[in-house]
């Protein structure tokens, strides 16, 4: 375990490189012995300091959760971060290449919460009752650390979050079978990826049913109007600038964004 001076300069370390947009040294190898609950306490610690400068914590994201994103980053569960106020962008969002440092773009669904979901014992329907909405989404990353990382690495940079874009059609959970939701993404006119969203744990709910139970032992609740971002179903696509990225859900509709 790290001590907290460690700990904090990992935390100023990532704070300037959300300030400059270049990428820092990574915390691992920084400091080789950090743990991953260094990495969470390092993660919280940077939200905390994004609220008191005005930011506003929304929901959270929830990554790795699918079998071959695990495997290649030696962790045998997901992860997970926060969402703030300051990275939800429209669908057909221009964003500036330059606000990132290396951004990635990742095709998901969103859940919007309606009633509160705490841990332990959540499952699946205990998900679905509780969300009123699910939106088609793409997920902006962006690593504000160096390569190669680790999951250390991932969890102290809040997941790579970066930006949020929802688009598509809204709906109610109990109105699709969301195993069998599907994505065509595109990279201006050429497929760079396609999945379903049962890629994600079986079960795309079932990432906000390990989120609620993941955050039980530190009586957190997961409120109503939380946005919970359940993970990508494809890998991630490099972004370039000029690129527009497209995601196209079929019944759900689609989501863009473009890097000017």
């Amino acid at each position: 375990m790290l001590t907290e001076a460690q700990r904090a300069q990992v935390v100023r370390s990532l704070l300037e490189s959300h300030r400059t947009k270049k990428q820092g040294e990574r915390p691992s190898q920084m400091f080789p012995e950090i743990k991953i609950e260094d990495s969470y306490a390092i993660s919280s610690a940077v939200a905390q300091e994004r609220v008191k400068a005005g930011a506003r914590i929304i929901g959270h994201k929830i990554g790795l959760t699918s079998k071959a994103m695990q495997a290649s980053s030696k962790i045998d569960e997901p992860d997970y971060g926060y969402l703030f106020d300051d990275l939800i962008l429209n669908d057909g969002a221009k964003v500036k290449f330059e606000d990132f440092c290396v951004p990635r773009v990742e095709p998901e669904l969103t859940f919007i919460l309606k009633e509160p979901l705490k841990g332990p014992g959540i499952g699946l329907i205990d998900v679905l009752r509780a969300t009123e909405y699910v939106v088609p989404s793409i997920e902006i990353i962006d690593a504000r650390v160096t390569e190669p990382r680790k999951i250390f690495d991932t969890v102290a940079d809040n997941g790579a979050a970066a930006g949020i874009v929802l688009g598509g059609r809204p709906v109610r959970p109990e109105d699709v079978d969301l195993r069998w939701v599907g994505a065509i993404f595109y990279r201006n006119s050429e497929i760079e990826e396609t999945g379903l969203a049962a890629g994600v744990l079986g079960h795309p709910a079932m990432a906000i049913a390990w989120l609620a139970n993941k955050l039980a032992p530190f009586d957190i609740t997961l409120q109503p109007g939380d946005l919970m971002l359940s993970g990508s179903f494809t890998r991630p696509v490099w972004a370039a600038k000029g690129d527009t990225l497209h995601a196209d859900f079929g019944p759900l509709g689609s989501v863009s964004v473009q890097f000017v």
